[in-house]
């Protein structure tokens, strides 16, 4: 079944890319970080909707770093934006146990095959292609992920088989996370509007109108 894997919103923020001049991925993380190094707490909410007691909470189980000076880095807001495109059909600490599958300890840099603000980029480039497709399957987002991963440089025999395979995962439950926020907007207008709102016409409207032919 493929119901359009297109979302209007750039993957983990609450920003619609038609108003960021229709960047996605590194190029969205760029325009943030234009001239700064970090950005405060306040502006990562303002981004993702992510509120600080969140966020805090992330961060005190390790699967966030601590900000310098109160200001998180490209890479720490890139796998923010991850974790928070991931946790509508994934619990935290798979998201966790994924993320340190591709680089390890979040603290540490050394152990790293990728940087988060690159794989952030990889996953937006992989949706922008499934979702110019007119029908995907499995092949077709395996294939896009190697199209978009062949310039990815390996530290250890290994490293791109284990980024591809994770990019994967992150790509269909991000696919899931799309699929099952249109069946609550469909939920929530039939709710209040019953059938017809969702595009079902009234069966005994339909057959007046036949028979008036």
């Amino acid at each position: 079944m493929y119901l359009e894997l297109k979302n209007e919103y750039i993957p983990g923020t609450i920003l619609k890319r038609s108003d960021m001049g229709g960047v996605t991925g590194m190029e969205f993380l760029k325009k943030i970080f234009f001239i700064t190094d970090g950005i405060m707490l306040a502006q990562i909410r303002e981004i993702s909707a992510v509120d600080g007691s969140t966020l805090q909470n992330w961060v005190k189980r390790g699967w966030v770093v601590n900000p310098v000076n109160k200001q998180y880095n490209i890479d720490c807001v890139a796998r923010i934006l991850i974790i928070n495109m991931l946790r509508d059909t994934m619990q935290l600490g798979k998201i966790s146990f994924l993320l340190r599958f591709i680089n390890g300890d979040p603290a540490c840099r050394d152990d790293d095959i990728i940087p988060e603000s690159q794989l952030y980029d990889y996953i937006c480039t992989v949706a922008d292609i499934i979702s110019g497709e007119t029908s995907a399957n499995e092949v077709d987002l395996r294939n896009a992920i190697l199209a978009v991963t062949e310039d990815f440089e390996e530290r250890a025999p290994g490293d791109r088989r284990r980024l591809c395979a994770a990019l994967e995962i992150i790509l269909t439950s991000y696919y899931a996370s799309i699929v099952k926020k249109k069946a609550d907007d469909l939920l929530v207008r039939l709710e209040s509007s019953g059938p017809s709102a969702i595009g079902y016409p009234d069966e005994r409207r339909k057959i007046d109108t036949e028979k008036g032919r």
